[in-house]
């Protein structure tokens, strides 16, 4: 657990990783071990025992703020990156060693950087000449494998007001009353419920609406972010497109499309609602999604991991590995 410890203590937070990368690189053992810069000054760490390799694990250093160092108990550590993702690729590195002490060598681990802030390190790495036909992505996911993921959406969203006295509203308009217009158009959408992966949720963030109490608001921005479905994916992009007018600007700003993933029998699945690297990985013909952790305690200020859900991740790391190779 000292490994775990030391990587823990570095504060990666996304746009910060570069220092847990160039150490990591220096301290993890591999046969082959390079670095690639991804261009905004972070880099990704690739260790390979094998040239061309089979299967190929991934997990990203970076983590959302604030930092939060280490506490091991007795059955768990608490702390920032404990389960989403130092603890995958603590988890992914661990299996490595013990598939090389057996002797195999057909596989390679990749630890990207920011992937919390648009996946620059996973985007990055997919533009190289680089090849393997089974990536597993590590996320926390219960240790299931992961079935199917929903897709995002991203709008910037500008509604434009007239600024008037705010007792005599009638000469004016509000762009926040315009907001919550809209916002009653959006939940009466009717988006259809998926049969996989559910329904479409979406959060509204960055709301600035930069008036004082007595004036009505000319204008209002903010960013809404779905989280799509196979049934809706298309359907919000043109519901959004449709909203557009002279007192509302669309800007859209794609995203990824829900996704169905490599599964195994033996291992649990379950669809799930967040996103990963996966997508934007194109340098692989399958792709799984399995880690330990879950996802309700990540970007909290409680996150942890048990100790028994990550040997239980190495378990699983080391079986999808040797199911891949008998195939």
């Amino acid at each position: 657990m000292e490994l775990f410890r030391q990587i823990l203590s570095f504060d990666s937070t996304s746009g910060r990783e570069r220092e847990l990368g160039e150490w990591l690189a220096a301290h993890l053992e591999a046969p082959s071990v390079e670095t690639f810069e991804v261009g905004d000054g972070t880099l990704n760490v690739l260790l390979r025992w094998s040239d061309a390799p089979r299967v190929v694990f991934c997990s990203h250093m970076d983590t959302v703020p604030p930092y939060i160092p280490p506490t091991f108990g007795k059955d768990r550590v608490l702390g920032r990156g404990t389960c989403d993702a130092k603890g995958q690729f603590y988890a992914m590195y661990r299996a490595c060693q013990r598939l090389a002490a057996a002797g195999h060598k057909d596989f390679a681990l990749l630890i990207v950087s920011g992937e919390e802030t648009g996946s620059w390190g996973a985007k990055a790495f997919a533009r190289l000449p680089f090849r393997a036909p089974l990536l597993v992505v590590g996320e926390p996911t219960d240790n299931c494998m992961v079935s199917a993921s929903k897709g995002t959406k991203r709008f910037d969203l500008t509604f434009t007001g007239k600024a008037f006295h705010s007792g005599y509203p009638e000469h004016g308009l509000s762009a926040v009353e315009l907001f919550v217009d809209f916002m009653e158009r959006l939940r009466a959408a009717g988006f259809p419920d998926d049969p996989v992966l559910g329904p479409t949720t979406w959060n509204v963030g960055q709301l600035v609406s930069d008036n004082p109490q007595n004036i009505l608001s000319p204008c209002l921005t903010c960013r809404i972010y779905f989280r799509t479905t196979f049934a809706s994916d298309a359907a919000v992009t043109e519901w959004m497109r449709a909203q557009a007018s002279d007192t509302l600007r669309v800007e859209p700003f794609g995203g990824d499309a829900p996704a169905r993933y490599f599964t195994l029998p033996d291992i649990p699945s379950k669809p799930v609602s967040f996103g990963s690297d996966a997508p934007h990985l194109s340098n692989f013909g399958r792709k799984a999604i399995c880690g330990p952790g879950t996802i309700t305690v990540a970007h909290r200020d409680d996150e942890f991991l048990a100790f028994a859900d990550l040997e239980q991740a190495i378990s699983n790391y080391i079986h999808i590995y040797e199911q891949e190779i008998t195939l």
